[in-house]
């Protein structure tokens, strides 16, 4: 089966891309400066994203379908205002989750940004769940471009008037050259930032005019480090059809007044929320410089396993190895002193708060805490 390509293929090509298979496409790891300066460049100034491997799903109704779709997803969209955008969940019967996902309320509908490798088969199950008058499409013809960083918003506004006005996890149409795109001001890596909706004809020229002004195009390799930093879970790794958002502690994600409310999973959900869950994750330090990295064990200090990580690398922002992963709950508080078993070794390390680095987003122009 043949690799899928993204609109921005041959530019990365031409940027001198290293490509890797991703859920399906051939996707850049990293360009010739390396994941580090790319890392650093997104922190310190502004960094381009292709993420049009993922799903944009479009769905289209009447004034049910909100209440349709309350009935699939675990948050409260009758309180989304138009143009709003929530993080939440697709969820199976048994409290797994199929996918984490961004829903975001549109004027005639709904957006809903899926995971690449789960795009197909969560618009199966969203189909399924959905009554037939409702329009359901995955849209193939639209890029999907993310630029993070302090100077985002500086980059982007030269080029479409208006976006740095847009407060976070909030979006709207814009005009860039004779088609409209849509801006949200939101992101994967811990900074301000804004991801673009747009025809797959127009996505090189608008990356083209970003690099013109500063930015720089970074590959997967350091979106996946500058998202472990954030305490971001990687769906398939940190949270999956095994764990529950009550176990990968994000129980913040779900409406606190949806609790008695049929989804899939809420019966699950409900008895974990009130009567708590046998493992938690956490963020982990090691008390060295060794990267523990997916699957390595977690010891107690009695040298009984309790857990495993679930992501790994070094933070080239925190100059040091960090990790997160699932434990027994009893030794989920913050400083409890755990072990790692990397190549046969036992190395000393301690439960953290997350995230490991911590910026400011904003609404508007004006910073605040998100």
């Amino acid at each position: 089966m043949s690799l899928k390509k993204t609109a921005l293929f041959e530019l990365h090509k031409k940027l001198g891309a290293k490509f890797v298979q991703f859920a399906g496409y051939e996707m850049p790891i990293q360009y010739n400066d390396g994941i580090i300066k790319e890392h650093n460049a997104t922190r310190d100034k502004s960094g381009i994203f292709d993420v049009s491997h993922m799903g944009q799903l479009f769905i289209e109704g009447n004034e049910d379908l909100t209440k349709n779709l309350q009935k699939i997803f675990p948050i409260d969209l009758k309180k989304l205002q138009v143009n709003q955008s929530k993080y939440s969940f697709l969820m199976k019967d048994n409290g797994g989750i199929y996918d984490d996902l961004i829903i975001t309320k549109l004027k005639n509908g709904y957006m809903i940004i899926l995971n690449a490798a789960c795009k197909e088969s969560d618009l199966s199950i969203i189909k399924s769940k959905l009554d037939k008058e409702f329009k359901v499409e995955l849209k193939h013809d639209f890029a999907l471009i993310a630029i993070q960083g302090p100077k985002s918003k500086d980059v982007l506004e030269k080029i479409i008037n208006g976006v740095s006005q847009l407060n976070f996890m909030h979006g709207n149409n814009f005009k860039f050259g004779s088609n409209y795109i849509y801006v949200t001001r939101s992101g994967y890596t811990g900074e301000d930032g804004f991801e673009i909706s747009i025809k797959n004809e127009d996505a090189e020229e608008l990356v083209n005019k970003m690099l013109n002004l500063g930015s720089k195009l970074v590959g997967l390799g350091a979106r996946d480090t500058l998202r472990l930093e954030a305490g971001l879970c990687l769906y398939g790794h940190d949270i999956t059809e095994e764990t529950s958002p009550i176990e990968a502690n994000l129980k913040w994600a779900i409406s606190k007044n949806r609790i008695d409310d049929e989804f899939p999973g809420s019966k699950f959900i409900k008895k974990q929320y009130n009567e708590g869950v046998s493992k938690l994750r956490v963020g982990i330090k090691p008390d060295i410089k060794v990267i523990a990295r997916e699957s390595t064990r977690i010891f107690d200090e009695k040298n009984n396993e309790i857990g495993k990580i679930t992501s790994g690398t070094f933070g080239p922002s925190v100059n040091g190895p960090i990790a997160m992963g699932y434990v027994k709950n009893d030794f989920s508080k913050l400083n409890t002193k755990i072990f790692l078993e990397v190549r046969g070794k036992k190395i000393p390390a301690s439960i953290c708060n997350m995230p490991f680095y911590r910026k400011k987003y904003v609404k508007g122009d004006n910073n605040v805490r998100s």
